[in-house]
């Protein structure tokens, strides 16, 4: 960064977040209900549709999706990993039209709140522990790494104050402390009115990477851009020579000349442009499409408080179905902005993302060679980038097994590969302990490599400051979200005489708290054993989206299910979905009968939220309540539902068909 990026960069992060936290404290014509717990929480139950929309899109989109689903699309997934925007659009229209109807109409602060009015005050206590353990363990902790990764790539080598920004835990406190400090003074109102300014700044800032990325494709060197082809393209150097920047983009990645277009394998088996991956693939299969992919993401934009808080604080029902809308429209275009310039980074840079890999692959490799009794997985990349030491891990794993094993002399990528295999399937027999996977690249650097690469003076302050704005604003939401549970949900059970001064103080505790615990744990999220960012985020999160997905529906459907259905089916969905990824999944691999070696995690959600149904199912008919349950109505706010969003809601469905057509 030149020193005019630098001043730019400090003005307009300090502007924008000073700016949001004046908006923030301001008193508002009911000062006593803005300045109290409505205020800090809610924002006063004020906000306008372009409000409830940019801060919905600047939440969701942060460096979860910039580090963690570009690096998926950077890897064998590709456009696949769209699926999780452009379902969410449609997702967005049914919260709008049946969820948030029936939340606001409670007048709720919490989601687990409605769980009260509806199933119990223990069903209340249960979601809103097991919420906020996910909560503060899982995404916060997610967004926390992921923005420290930005700053890691992005300054490595670059020393402040004796701190190396380059170092994965500074960058974390960097980004825990002045999200803690932001949301500490100005509440939810502060989120909102910055996540107006970042969201729109985010959609420019990626669209610029995305036309500098094009840009450099059509100037890269074709004999080198022809080794990043997907296995079944056709492609050649001539080719690639007369193409644009979009035609090279298609010939390297699409695949669809001879085979089948998605291929199941690692990065460049087979095009990444396709929307439906074989029924093996071990992510996102095509049958997650039909049940497993909507748990999550009816779950994740219809009963996660650090989403729908935004839109219990809108100013009317119909305000809030706006809102929802909008977002679910810019949805259709962030795979543009996140997702294909991922693909680009592969193409452009693979060789700094293996150097990244290189980097983290040095302190598993300096454990092995002290001779701990571990064995150590590796990828198939990892063994086509460095053989050597791929030959040397199999030696060492070997040893540890107690296994004799034959390596030839010119042993292929392959036979290394499934040999290693066969050592470590024997290792868990003998119980031996497997350290950290060795990985050929570094995905979840991609955006942060693109950026590093292609930014010029004069443009390199705007789009780091919209990424890191967005990272603080998105952070400080999550923290603002989990201590209005903590406070609402656990404190007041005890202590139900709370003045609101307290009950803010309160929130304001919690914050603290929770920002310390995620930055403790965020450090160690770039483990290869959790699959990326992103995966780790979507895997760990059903532990609790298909039970209280379900719940929900039967609360907001059908009022004689018995109460304790409300807790019963959370912590089943938990006991379930632990059960299939640790021993049903396997088992059921192992012995050809499920599609492929392991349930894949969404599949796994599917499986989980269909036996809370059944089990919603039986309870209702076996012991249905005596009387339909009564929910509380508001006064609070408007509950007329909005007549034209139905209209732009169809369209948005339609434009999600219709790219699902073109990517298929």
């Amino acid at each position: 960064m030149s020193t005019l990026d630098v001043i730019l960069f400090i003005i307009v992060v300090v502007g924008v977040i000073a700016f949001g936290i004046w908006q923030g404290r301001k008193e508002s014509a009911d000062a006593a209900e803005s300045g109290g717990a409505a205020g800090y929480f809610l924002a006063g139950r004020g906000l306008t549709w372009w409000l409830v929309g940019f801060s919905l899109i600047a939440a969701n989109i942060s460096t979860e999706q910039f580090v963690g689903m570009s690096g998926q699309a950077a890897d064998w997934l590709g456009m696949a990993v769209s699926s999780w925007e452009w379902l969410s659009a449609t997702a967005l229209v049914l919260v709008a039209f049946v969820f948030l109807p029936k939340l606001l109409r409670c007048g709720i602060y919490t989601i687990p709140e409605f769980l009260e009015y509806r199933y119990g005050r223990f069903s209340r206590i249960v979601m809103a522990v097991a919420t906020l353990i996910i909560l503060v363990g899982v995404p916060t902790a997610s967004v926390i790494y992921s923005g420290a990764k930005v700053i890691s790539v992005f300054f490595q080598g670059r020393m402040v104050m004796g701190a190396d920004l380059g170092d994965i835990t500074i960058g974390c406190w960097i980004i825990g402390i002045s999200a803690a400090i932001y949301v500490l003074v100005g509440g939810l109102k502060a989120c909102a009115w910055t996540d107006l300014i970042w969201g729109a700044g985010l959609i420019a800032g990626g669209a610029v990477v995305t036309w500098l990325a094009f840009g450099a494709l059509k100037d890269a060197d074709p004999n080198q851009l022809i080794l990043t082809k997907v296995q079944n393209s056709t492609a050649t150097v001539s080719d690639l020579e007369a193409a644009s920047g979009w035609g090279r983009f298609i010939l390297l990645n699409d695949g669809k000349s001879g085979e089948a277009a998605a291929m199941a394998g690692e990065n460049l088996s087979g095009g990444k442009l396709h929307m439906v991956r074989p029924i093996h693939d071990p992510e996102l299969p095509w049958t997650v499409l039909l049940l497993g992919i909507w748990v999550p993401i009816c779950f994740y934009w219809g009963l996660n408080q650090y989403i729908v808080q935004r839109t219990l604080g809108s100013k009317s029902l119909a305000e809030g179905q706006k809102g929802i809308i909008f977002a679910a429209t810019l949805k259709l275009l962030i795979p543009f902005l996140i997702v294909i310039p991922g693909i680009l980074c592969f193409n452009l840079y693979n060789k700094d993302l293996r150097a990244e890999a290189v980097k983290k692959n040095a302190s598993t490799l300096l454990e092995m060679r002290g001779a701990p009794a571990k064995v150590y997985p590796f990828t198939g990349n990892f063994v086509a980038a460095d053989t050597a030491t791929a030959r040397e891990i199999l030696t060492h794993n070997a040893n540890a097994a107690k296994m004799e094993i034959a390596i030839p002399t010119e042993a292929t990528s392959d036979q290394l590969l499934e040999l290693n295999k066969k050592v470590l399937e024997e290792a868990v027999t003998k119980q031996i302990p497997a350290g950290t996977k060795l990985i050929g690249y570094d995905y979840d650097a991609a955006f942060p490599t693109l950026m590093r690469n292609l930014m010029r003076p004069g443009l390199t302050w705007f789009v780091l400051a919209a990424i890191f704005g967005a990272v603080v604003s998105s952070l400080a939401s999550m923290l603002n979200s989990a201590a209005t549970i903590a406070t609402m949900d656990l404190v007041h059970q005890v202590k139900k005489d709370m003045s609101e001064k307290s009950t803010v103080l309160s929130g304001q505790f919690f914050t603290l708290l929770f920002v310390l615990i995620s930055c403790l744990i965020a450090p160690g999220l770039g483990d290869p054993k959790f699959g990326g960012i992103f995966k780790f985020i979507q895997e760990f999160q059903g532990y609790i989206s298909p039970g209280v997905l379900a719940v929900f529906l039967f609360g907001f459907l059908s009022p004689r299910t018995p109460r304790y259905f409300g807790w019963v089916g959370i912590l089943s969905n938990v006991v379930l979905y632990h059960s299939i990824k640790h021993w049903i999944g396997p088992i059921l691999g192992k012995n050809g009968m499920w599609f492929a070696p392991d349930v894949s995690y969404v599949d796994r959600m599917g499986l989980c939220f269909l036996f809370v149904v059944a089990l919603g199912l039986v309870v209702t008919l076996a012991n249905p309540l005596s009387q339909p349950v009564k929910l509380p109505v508001t006064e609070l706010i408007s509950l007329e539902s909005s007549k034209s969003t139905k209209v732009w809601g169809a369209i948005v469905i339609v434009a999600t068909l219709i790219l699902y057509a073109i990517f298929s």
